[in-house]
């Protein structure tokens, strides 16, 4: 597809999106007036087939979302995540996880190159010597709830027993969600 066809295409989807409805066109309004008010903190892969609000039927404002390949964790996705469990007030974070990951995948055929090395360094600590994609991707999600139970513990903003720090995986190929603990 040529880079003029791709605009197009996303100008064009951005118009239907502009024109959705009256419910829609409100909860737009209403959002940007008093502020986006998620429940949940989800950290997802950026895999396309994977939208959290679409999986978890949410609408506007209602889940803080976190996509990178691989659901990994740095700097930049845990300052993401203080904000949304200090400033707005979200109760529940969700690593997720799900089955047919890239990144997992290039992880366990050796890695990759370039920047995407920083990506498979981090899920290959997390899996360990397991070669089985779908249990790597278990223990990566694990790793993950495991590395945001250490970060938050003791945050001096975010009230941690008030605070759930779950994972799951999602079947990419059935739309069902398995919950790891």
């Amino acid at each position: 597809m040529r880079e003029s066809d791709i605009r197009s295409r996303l100008m064009e989807g951005n118009r239907r999106w502009q024109q959705a409805g009256e419910v829609i066109d409100a909860l737009r309004r209403e959002t940007a007036r008093t502020g986006q008010k998620p429940y949940a903190i989800v950290i997802a892969c950026s895999d396309s087939r994977v939208i959290p609000e679409q999986l978890f039927d949410a609408g506007l404002g209602e889940l803080f979302v976190i996509r990178v390949a691989g659901n990994v964790l740095d700097r930049h996705q845990l300052g993401s995540v203080e904000y949304a469990a200090a400033h707005l007030h979200c109760r529940m974070i969700l690593m997720l996880g799900h089955t047919g990951c890239g990144a997992v995948g290039a992880a366990l055929s050796g890695g990759g190159d370039g920047f995407i090395r920083y990506i498979t360094d981090e899920i290959l600590l997390a899996v360990g010597e397991e070669r089985d994609p779908l249990r790597a991707c278990e223990r990566n999600v694990r790793h993950g709830v495991d590395q945001l139970r250490r970060e938050f513990a003791e945050h001096p903003e975010i009230p941690t027993a008030e605070l759930e720090i779950c994972g799951a995986v999602y079947d990419i190929e059935d739309g069902s969600l398995r919950w790891l603990d």
